[in-house]
């Protein structure tokens, strides 16, 4: 049996674990090595990716970039999460906010260490990267469109980070690059539709704030067709292997998506729609390993 000390330092662990979203930190490093062998290498063994140092260094310094992000997200966003998401804010609100504020400058750190490994030119774009999420953070995200945007390009950014590294300019890799973009740029706008009632409360100028439901879901319905015609783009004009099986599938969800969309009206509905996105997402870091199946029998 766990002492009462033992209990309390679990929970500020988990604590902890929730803000800095450890489950999708871990979706992108996966995301990222295998972009990295399958779509960005392909040319290169997987010993020589899998063991090369420099991307193990952008990888942790995108993680810990990413996890300071989540943190400086929830610090500004402490009051509107506990009208949309009480239960986690009560969760997360286990750790103070002097301790939540400390691993985010230690996490900082550790990514400018990371980077610095590779090259000062890492060390800028990181930098940079750093004072962008701040930024997002503390002016952008209360702006219509513009948050949203700038939201998804920080989303992305990671993966552009090993497509610099690895200067592979193949038009496939900007294709990808478009539907994954366009993907996460529906789920922000989801996600806005979602926690509507805090944004009203505490005057987020969100897109559903200033525009209405209404025209969110045109918006999102537009996107949702664009995001369409990439997928469908992408099994007809590249070479992606076996990965057409996910961009049909995504097209299907996507159809399935906008049905449930039109009939929108509460939140469980639009957290349904925005779990729908996440499946799509995740889904299609996993089906990167269908672009050549051979590959592990091949390129070892």
């Amino acid at each position: 049996m766990l002492s009462r000390r033992q209990k309390h330092i679990l929970l500020k662990f988990f604590s902890l674990f929730s803000v800095v979203r450890g489950y999708n930190i871990l979706v992108v490093i996966i995301a990222q090595y295998l972009a990295s062998v399958y779509i960005f290498a392909p040319d290169k063994t997987i010993k020589s990716v899998l063991f090369d140092i420099n991307l193990m260094m952008l990888v942790l310094a995108s993680s810990a970039t990413i996890a300071a992000g989540y943190i400086i997200n929830n610090f500004y966003d402490s009051e509107k999460d506990l009208i949309n998401k009480p239960t986690k804010t009560m969760l997360d609100r286990l750790v103070s906010q002097n301790t939540k504020l400390s691993f985010y400058f230690v996490l900082n750190f550790l990514a400018v260490v990371f980077a610095s490994y590779v090259s000062f030119r890492a060390v800028i774009f990181f930098a940079l990267y750093i004072f962008a999420i701040w930024f997002y953070s503390h002016r952008l995200k209360k702006q219509p469109m513009i948050g949203n945007l700038v939201s998804a390009v920080l989303t992305v950014t990671p993966f552009f980070a090993i497509f610099i590294y690895y200067q592979n300019f193949e038009k496939v890799i900007f294709a990808h690059g478009l539907f994954l973009f366009l993907l996460v740029s529906m789920r922000e706008l989801t996600k806005d539709l979602e926690n509507i009632k805090g944004d009203l409360a505490l005057n987020y100028r969100t897109v559903p704030v200033v525009y209405g439901e209404k025209v969110s879901k045109t918006m999102l319905t537009i996107v949702a067709v664009i995001t369409m015609s990439v997928s469908i783009a992408l099994v007809l004009f590249f070479d992606i292997g076996h990965m057409y099986y996910f961009f049909y599938f995504s097209v299907v969800v996507l159809l399935a998506f906008l049905i449930i969309l039109l009939k929108s009206s509460k939140k469980t509905h639009y957290l349904l729609l925005h779990n729908m996105l996440k499946f799509i997402i995740v889904a299609g870091v996993f089906s990167i390993l269908l672009i050549d199946v051979s590959i592990v029998l091949n390129r070892i």
